[in-house]
């Protein structure tokens, strides 16, 4: 078969899923028919005893019935407050005020044009795809951020948008498991390791960089497989999909910028510098008020990892509000306004979306259905007793699957933990290489599910500038994305562990890495 017939194939195949999944009901009503669903198979599951024993709790998991008269009580009662704590909703709100304002103003379209004057078309897509990874420091930024700038960049370069889209959607979501500067995850996920470890090792310690070689080795791996699939399969297929855009979204000419333009852009861009340094400077006080209780930065408890939101705001509505008036796009307070009303105008299909979102999502946990099939797989999985290298990969492909319904990294971590870390200890492997494993499979589907809480404003953006996009759409252009990375990063862990590199800092606790 040549490799001209099986592109075509690969190509047949996609448009097939493409087709199959627009057919699909409103992302919004899906979510209302999941979570009606989960109501059922709640009151179903509530009559049956299970045997699992849930690790939180050490007891065997219970379904709570959410049909009873008084969680039908509860959830219309906290049906406001379901909405209003959907985490990525005021994420993304609060994020886009502040970006709306240096959209509007030009301030990000005269940085992005004197930018791409220097960037070579050839590096574009690994440049993104390295961008992205490395937003997972600044926990959801590359969702709010980098994702849709992504978009505007391969626009303003004349390459489709969808494309830059998916190339950062997969680098920020596909990739969440590699960066090389260490984030909140990596003590996140140390800790439920950690804890594992100890049912079988009471003494045990395991270092909060346990990863970090190998995260650092697979962000290089992420970029090479993201950039050949988006150069090589994504962006020829989006070819004969035509771009349409508002008319203030015409693609920008590097040629029209005024020397009024680029002194304001400077001179915006030096307020955002000095912000950065200011910030900097007050962290690095060993006493900071920025810091956490243990004196890291880089904890989810410190004050600087839950301010990230609010960071990006000011960092974007203040250069990009001195803009405005130093270019003459903002004449009064009033034009600052009106471009973050402009940004939540945008906004208003996500917002229809995180709210039937979130009222599933809490259904689901709730119901204690997505721990009784995670709990329910990794039994499964222990008893085969399979080979150590087998047991590895069934662990990636496991977690996989169970990330489709159950999004949250910690919350999977925190139930198979307990499972897998004691169970592959007494098999001679190391917490390290099961939480190595588990960090793949936790990574590879976030790009397919539209049960992740960023999915549905991923297809938001693309309707920027393909309106027809939708669900299907959007997971018929993430598959490639998503094959490639279970496999090929399967086979780049495997091959790792082989070859006995260090996946990262260690303890000593007499198990190979």
């Amino acid at each position: 078969m040549t490799q001209a017939t099986q592109t075509s194939l690969i190509m047949r195949a996609l448009n097939t899923i493409e087709r199959i999944g627009n057919k699909l009901p409103d992302p919004a009503m899906i979510f209302l028919i999941a979570m009606v669903i989960i109501w059922g198979l709640s009151f179903w599951f509530s009559t049956i005893d299970f045997s699992a024993i849930d690790p939180r709790t050490g007891k065997a998991i219970v379904i709570n019935n959410l049909l009873s008269g008084d969680s039908m009580a509860s959830f219309l009662s906290g049906m406001v407050k379901t909405f209003t704590g959907f985490a990525p909703l005021g994420v993304v709100l609060v994020a886009m005020l502040g970006v709306g304002v240096a959209e509007h103003s030009g301030f990000i379209n005269t940085g992005l044009k004197l930018m791409l004057r220097v960037t070579p078309q050839a590096l574009l897509t690994p440049s993104i795809i390295l961008i992205a990874i490395v937003s997972h420091t600044a926990t959801d930024a590359g969702y709010v951020l980098v994702i849709p700038l992504a978009g505007i960049i391969f626009y303003a370069m004349g390459r489709h948008p969808v494309a830059g889209i998916a190339a950062a959607f997969a680098g920020v979501s596909g990739g969440f498991g590699a960066n090389f500067i260490p984030s909140g995850i990596d003590p996140l996920l140390q800790s439920f390791t950690q804890s594992g470890a100890q049912i079988i090792q009471s003494d045990i310690q395991i270092n909060p960089l346990n990863n970090w070689f190998f995260t650092s080795a697979s962000s290089l791996f992420i970029v090479l497989v993201g950039w050949y699939i988006t150069d090589k399969i994504i962006e020829p297929r989006l070819k004969s999909t035509p771009v349409e855009t508002a008319e203030d979204d015409k693609l920008p000419s590097f040629d029209d910028l005024t020397q009024k333009d680029r002194q304001s852009f400077w001179i915006a861009a030096a307020v955002m510098i000095a912000g950065l340094g200011m910030l900097f400077w007050a962290a690095s006080y060993s006493d900071s008020p920025l810091r956490s209780p243990e004196g890291d930065l880089t904890r989810f408890t410190a004050p600087l990892m839950q301010s990230i939101v609010p960071l990006i705001f000011l960092l974007f509505v203040i250069p990009g509000t001195v803009y405005g008036f130093l270019s003459g796009q903002f004449k009064s307070s009033r034009d600052v306004i009106n471009a973050m009303s402009k940004s939540m105008n945008s906004m208003a299909y996500y917002i229809v979306m995180a709210f039937f979102c979130a009222l599933f999502i809490d259904a689901f946990y709730k119901s204690n259905i997505g721990a009784l099939m995670a709990i329910e797989g990794a039994e499964v999985l222990k008893s085969a007793s399979l080979p150590s290298g087998v047991t590895i990969v069934g662990i990636i492909i496991l977690t996989g699957i169970v990330n489709l319904f159950v999004g949250s990294s910690s919350a999977k971590w925190g139930l198979l933990a307990p499972i897998f870390v004691p169970m592959l200890m007494q098999l001679g492997i190391s917490p390290d290489l099961t939480q190595a494993a588990y960090r793949v499979g936790d990574s590879t589907t976030n790009i397919i599910t539209p049960l992740m809480p960023y999915f549905p404003l991923v297809v938001v953006y693309c309707q920027r500038y393909v309106k027809s996009v939708g669900i299907g759409t959007l997971i018929s252009i993430m598959l490639p994305y998503s094959i490639a990375l279970l496999i090929g990063w399967t086979l780049f862990l495997m091959l790792y562990w082989w070859l006995g590199i260090p996946l990262g800092l260690q303890a000593s606790y007499g198990y190979p890495a």
